[in-house]
């Protein structure tokens, strides 16, 4: 087994990976940690995979910088998506960084999050009922799905009936986030991101005349900006919105359907969690270290700089592998495991650092809140059919789970 763990980790490429590698890629992350877990890969990057290492990299953003001009600029061109990829808050450095984030940060307080949980039982509650009536479901596209879209549509106000193309721009664009970009997905993304500017602009302008509550619209508190005159430019205000969409909405969708397939999975986990509905917060945790949304994480070197005993000159491309790094044992005891009480549970699903999940503790509330809730009212549910992965590698979640309900 240990010839087969080095064979595999020997021949790891990112950008030639198998059906088997989509369908569990922990096999391949595991002889990676074990025997090059700082990985040269045959393009020049290096890909990383244990804790220690991913922590180092996401807390030093002067040796290791989030700007991702220089890496996008051959992969995406002078195209839509290479001007929203380096204006969004996620692919930036400090300052414009910190300039954004405490935007963002200052409409997702503690307490506008609290104010949120009302609205989110009675958006799950809704969707159960569906559910309920119908009398069977499909995880993703009945439930899972839909509850991010529409607390984001909600944080920015957004129409219910203008809410209909959020989903499938946000896929087309994070899907040309991928290490290898197909023509036709490149252009989706392209057109996703022009449409959406487009709508945006429309939104924008409606949200100057009327303003919202700062406290409660996300939207509002960006155009506003801060009373001591902070402010977004046009371009940052537009691409930054499609970034929360973005952040917020696929994540949480392979939160709540990774979470809900590892229950069935792990049926005695399952029964645990019914018995102590009180376990939901460390259940959340322990589904986004087990399965985490986003699986890879991209730094570039600034500076020549050693890590796990290889020497990286500067304008090194680092992909930093989220899912290898929740299965370290180094960090985790017995992590092939899912344990809905672990404790402690420091995952790195929510990044960490000055790049930390701005998001994270609205992420916890719609996991805790929609998982829960669809447990208490459907104990029994069930796969019906083979559940369909999404196919890709940096976002790890199900296009479909057909299941019965009981």
């Amino acid at each position: 087994m240990t010839g087969n763990a080095r064979d595999l980790a020997a021949r790891f490429d990112l950008e030639k990976l198998t059906q088997e590698f989509y369908d569990d890629p922990y096999p391949t992350y595991r002889a990676l940690r074990e025997n090059e877990p700082v990985k040269r890969l045959p393009n020049g990057t290096v890909f990383l995979t244990r804790y220690d290492d991913l922590v180092t990299t996401y807390k030093n953003t002067r040796t290791f910088s989030s700007d991702k001009r220089r890496e996008f600029a051959p992969k995406y061109g002078d195209t839509p998506l290479f001007e929203h990829h380096t204006t969004s808050l996620v692919f930036n450095d400090p300052p414009a960084h910190t300039r954004v984030r405490r935007l963002i940060m200052g409409a997702l307080s503690p307490r506008a999050i609290a104010g949120m949980e009302g609205d989110l039982i009675k958006l799950v509650d809704g969707l159960l009922d569906a559910i309920a009536a119908k009398g069977t479901c499909e995880l993703i596209g009945d439930f899972a799905s839909a509850i991010p879209i529409e607390v984001i549509g909600n944080l920015l106000d957004v129409p219910h009936d203008e809410r209909a193309p959020l989903r499938d721009w946000s896929l087309a664009i994070l899907g040309a986030l991928e290490p290898v970009v197909s023509a036709e997905a490149a252009a989706r993304g392209n057109t996703a991101v022009k449409d959406f500017l487009i709508y945006l602009q429309t939104l924008v302008e409606r949200r100057r005349k009327r303003p919202g509550n700062p406290d409660r619209d996300v939207l509002t508190r960006l155009i506003q900006g801060e009373e001591n005159g902070e402010r977004l430019t046009e371009k940052e205000l537009l691409h930054n919105c499609i970034f929360l969409l973005n952040a917020g909405h696929e994540t949480t969708t392979n939160l709540i359907g990774n979470g809900l397939v590892a229950l069935q999975n792990n049926p005695e986990q399952k029964q645990r969690l019914i018995d102590n509905p009180d376990l939901i917060k460390t259940a959340v945790e322990e589904m986004l270290r087990y399965e985490s949304s986003n699986q890879l994480g991209n730094r570039m070197t600034t500076e020549p700089v050693e890590l796990g005993g290889l020497t990286l000159d500067a304008g090194t491309s680092i992909t930093l592998c989220i899912g290898a790094a929740n299965r370290d044992p180094a960090q985790f005891p017995d992590p092939e495991t899912f344990d809905i009480a672990r404790t402690p549970n420091r995952h790195l699903a929510f990044a960490t650092g000055a790049h930390q999940c701005a998001g994270m503790a609205l992420a916890r509330l719609e996991g805790a809140i929609a998982i829960s809730r669809f447990l208490a009212r459907f104990s029994n549910y069930a796969l019906s059919g083979r559940p369909v992965r999404g196919g890709r590698v940096r976002f790890r979640g199900f296009l479909s789970v057909p299941c019965s309900i009981g």
